[in-house]
């Protein structure tokens, strides 16, 4: 039975005309059409034994390069096929298994593979959405020379291809307060400072090696580190607001796809200047950063999602609980006069606070919808700016279509805060 269903359309069309072929010799006595008739049956019975009962065996791997891409990019994913007996393969159809948002599956055919041969087959893959993408499982159908008998092999095998977002190179800026244990002139005076001034503690584990006080673990007969180092580690805390009820569009164009790029790009552009950070939304801490580890910020805002909250409740909250950050930028959709008052809050002496606020007036009037929102929403941000910037708050405003690096270097600007 399973050597039947692995029949294609053309082995059932070749066996149903030999079974009609043999009737009509059976009744019309004609000798020379029963032999025909035993021949175009025996055809595709005789490739469906071979094909079925052929051990062929294939090994196949999956290369991504690169396996991490930002949304829009292109990914080159290659396929390697081997023969790892020592019969010759027929036909091999080969289709990789893909998402929709990574294009239409790909399929290529091979023609008969060697004892021990090896195939290599590259196709492109790209996605306008981010997230992470299972690619695979690989599916191999083996073919007879005639196309009268299909069998399908599936391979467990899959990798994930992360599509992250968008990131903005930015210019760079001069962001006082960003060093959190008392900013620059007291990381020099630390670095002027001999080893002997240096207060060491126990090495614990994922120090960092480089921090090793030799002098100090020579005399104690353990690692020690330097105890200053580690406090003196530029922090700060991202914020980004992901309530869906505070964002408008739909798509890659969407505010709230800006909002998570604009925060990348943030990160990527604070984490190469050495910034630790936390990245916390509206409902918590969601995510450390060291410096450095930009990466481990786009895997997590690859698949970071909106939410149903109604407030900033929690993202203030964890923002205050947290303590200790020299910085703090916030990313941010509609905001109301509560909120606004509840982030003013968080602007402490020493403490850096830049808002990016989406003009989310520009989305709505982009796609001609909510016309009689405009006035109500222009109203509400500006009142919500004039609460963040009497704070000491630096405000950017981002307009839909328009780039975060064209705003970024106000973020530098103290004349943007009140």
């Amino acid at each position: 039975m399973t050597g039947l269903k692995a029949l294609t359309p053309r082995g059932r069309s070749f066996l149903a005309s030999g079974v009609a072929a043999l009737l009509c010799a059976l009744v019309l006595g004609e000798h020379d059409l029963l032999r025909v008739a035993v021949l175009i049956i025996a055809m595709p019975l005789i490739a469906s034994m071979v094909v079925t009962r052929t051990r062929y065996r294939l090994a196949s791997t999956r290369r991504l390069g690169p396996a991490r891409v930002q949304a829009g990019e292109e990914s080159t994913v290659t396929l390697r096929l081997e023969n790892v007996t020592r019969l010759p393969t027929g036909l091999l159809l080969v289709e990789d298994t893909l998402q929709y948002a990574l294009g239409t599956r790909p399929r290529f055919v091979l023609d008969r593979m060697e004892s021990r041969g090896v195939r290599e087959i590259d196709y492109k893959v790209s996605s306008d959405l981010r997230g992470r993408f299972p690619v695979g499982p690989l599916s191999v159908r083996i073919a007879d020379p005639f196309g009268l008998v299909e069998l399908t092999r599936s391979f467990t095998v899959t990798d994930t291809l992360v599509v992250t977002p968008e990131v903005v190179p930015l210019p760079p800026v001069r962001l006082s307060g960003e060093h959190s244990g008392g900013g620059d002139s007291r990381t020099r005076s630390v670095a002027a400072a001999g080893d002997d001034d240096v207060a060491p503690r126990e090495y614990r584990q994922g120090d960092d090696l480089r921090r090793v006080h030799w002098r100090s673990t020579a005399r104690r007969g353990e690692l020690m580190v330097r105890r200053e180092e580690q406090e003196l580690q530029s922090r700060g805390a991202l914020l980004l607001d992901t309530r869906r009820h505070a964002h408008r569009g739909e798509g890659p164009r969407s505010s709230f796809e800006v909002a998570v790029s604009a925060a990348a790009s943030i990160g990527v552009h604070l984490s190469a200047e050495g910034l630790a950070l936390r990245l916390v939304t509206d409902q918590g801490a969601r995510h450390v950063v060291d410096s450095g580890q930009s990466w481990s910020l786009l895997d997590t805002l690859a698949v970071i999602r909106q939410s149903t909250a109604r407030s900033l409740e929690h993202g203030v909250a964890a923002l205050r609980q947290g303590g200790g950050d020299g910085l703090i930028i916030a990313v941010l959709g509609a905001l109301d006069l509560e909120e606004a008052q509840a982030l003013a809050q968080l602007r402490r002496p020493g403490v850096t606070a830049v808002a990016v606020l989406l003009d989310l007036a520009s989305w709505d009037r982009a796609s001609g919808d909510r016309a009689s929102w405009d006035a109500v929403a222009d109203d509400g941000a500006r009142a919500a700016r004039s609460v963040l910037t009497g704070a000491g708050w630096r405000v950017l405003d981002l307009p839909a279509g328009a780039s975060l690096a064209g705003v970024w270097p106000e973020a530098g600007n103290k004349r943007s805060a009140a």
